[in-house]
Formats: C-alpha cells, sequence, structure tokens
C-alpha cells in the first residue's frame, strides 16, 4: 500500500505543474526551470518521503551515480520513476505514468503504475495478481488495506474477444528493428493491429489483455520497466531478452536494460 500511495500522491504533484496556466512547455525539456523538471523534481521529493519509512534503499534516475559495490548488496529495492514520458509529458498527451516497483533479488515482485491524467492505477502482486483501478485521485481511510482497495479493481488480464493479433510499439522510439519485426509478425498471423503508445503504458495494455506483444528495440532503463515488468509478470506473462527465453533482471552494474519483447 505504501507504494501505491506515494504513486498517487506524485501524480498529483505532476498535475498541479502539468496543468498550471504560467507553465512554459516550451522550455528546453532539461532546464531547471521547465515544467519537466519541476514536475519530475516534485514528484520524487514526494515518492522518497513515503518510501523512505520502509528503510528498503531506492533506485532511480536521481540515484543512479550510487556505486555498483553499494548497489550490490541490496536483496531488495524500490525501482522508482518519478515520471515515465518525457516527450509525452512535453507535448502534453497525457501519456505519462508514476512507475514504482519492489525487486527482491533481482526479480520485481509488486509494482504500481500510476496514470495521472487518466486517474488510472495498475497494480502488479506475484502473490495476489494484477489489477487496475478507474477515477482514482486518492485512497480513502477504509481503502488503506489492500484488499479493500483491489475488490473495486478489474482483475487483469481482461478476457477481449479480439480477431487481430496486437503488437504495441513505442510513440518515440520505432525503430527499423521493430518495423522489421512487426513483418516478421504479419507473415504469422492473419491480421496485425500495430498500436502506439508511450511510456510504460505499452507494458500495461500487455498486463491488460488489450496488445499481444510488445518489442523493444532501442534503450530502455531498468526504472522505465521494473513496475511494469512486475504487473505483467503478475497477469502471467514475461518480459524477456529477445531470446523470448530469459526474462530481464534488475539492480544489475549496467542500468541499461538489454533489447526486450514483453508478451
Amino acid at each position: 500500500m505504501v507504494a501505491i500511495r506515494a504513486a498517487i500522491e506524485a501524480g498529483a504533484k505532476i498535475m498541479s505543474v502539468y496543468t498550471d496556466p504560467d507553465a512554459d512547455f516550451e522550455i528546453e525539456k532539461k532546464a531547471d526551470n521547465s515544467p519537466l523538471t519541476i514536475a519530475d523534481k516534485k514528484s520524487h521529493e514526494t515518492i522518497s518521503g513515503i518510501l523512505s519509512g520502509t528503510d528498503i534503499p531506492i533506485l532511480s534516475e536521481e540515484g543512479k551515480k550510487i556505486p555498483y559495490e553499494t548497489r550490490r548488496e541490496w536483496n531488495e529495492l524500490w525501482i522508482v520513476d518519478p515520471l515515465d514520458g518525457t516527450k509525452e509529458f512535453i507535448k502534453k498527451n497525457g501519456e505519462f505514468t508514476v512507475n514504482i516497483a519492489y525487486v527482491k533479488d533481482g526479480i520485481p515482485q509488486a509494482g504500481v503504475i500510476y496514470i495521472p491524467v487518466r486517474e488510472e492505477l495498475y497494480i502488479g502482486d506475484c502473490e495476489y495478481g494484477a489489477f487496475k483501478l478507474e477515477n482514482i485521485k486518492s485512497i480513502s481511510e477504509e481503502e488503506e488495506d489492500f484488499h479493500s482497495l483491489i475488490s473495486r479493481a478489474s482483475k487483469l488480464p481482461v478476457n477481449e474477444e479480439r480477431k487481430d493479433f496486437v503488437v504495441v510499439a513505442s510513440r518515440s522510439h520505432f525503430s527499423a528493428e521493430t518495423e522489421e519485426f512487426i513483418e516478421k509478425m504479419k507473415g504469422l498471423h492473419k491480421s496485425i493491429e500495430t498500436i502506439s503508445k508511450g511510456s510504460s503504458l505499452k507494458l500495461c495494455l500487455i498486463a491488460e489483455g488489450k496488445a499481444d506483444i510488445y518489442p523493444r528495440f532501442a534503450p530502455t532503463m531498468e526504472w522505465d520497466t521494473a513496475a511494469g515488468h512486475a504487473i505483467i509478470k503478475a497477469a502471467g506473462k514475461e518480459v524477456y531478452h529477445t531470446d523470448e527465453i530469459t526474462p530481464l533482471t534488475y539492480n544489475k552494474e549496467d542500468l541499461l536494460n538489454p533489447w526486450f519483447i514483453a508478451k
């Protein structure tokens, strides 16, 4: 529950910047006074403040300079992306998220992805499964219990009748390798539909059952995928290396992910 509360409260901080009529989204995205930087900082501070009470170390882009000699001693950790979807935030298309994952021995055990603009929350736990909640801006006292919260959630994956084999791809990183992979899928399936999404929403679509496969042949960092990976695992699916056999692992010496396929 602590990660859920942290994600939702961080989402509120992000929205206070996103909806600010005085925020100039034309500012260079990495400038210290840009809306993106301010929103990211507010989100990170909120999440860190809440998760610090767990005494579990936090790994995020802000903490990427922590030496591996220190991190390798962490058998459990939080992996956090306080604002995933830089380009989507700047474009103001709403496709950005707050990602929090709990990782043990390199394997994601639980994850939360919150979409502030939509007020949607994806939850994954290796023990209880994967869930989606809609119209959630805060957690009431009655819902401080995990079981009370998920009692009004949809269990994932949602079984929907689909004729098409659905491939989900990055909205901002559509590579030649991705195009080649989709062409390969066209030879294996009668009907192919391709969906483009930003941030970790692509992983959410796999967990939800609205897409069948997500090939990623472009760079990502561990904090981009850990929460979505946990949710996908909880939904009975997996995120593999491109061999489609070996699952991704976390808290590696090199925090850059290999290319992967989620299905």
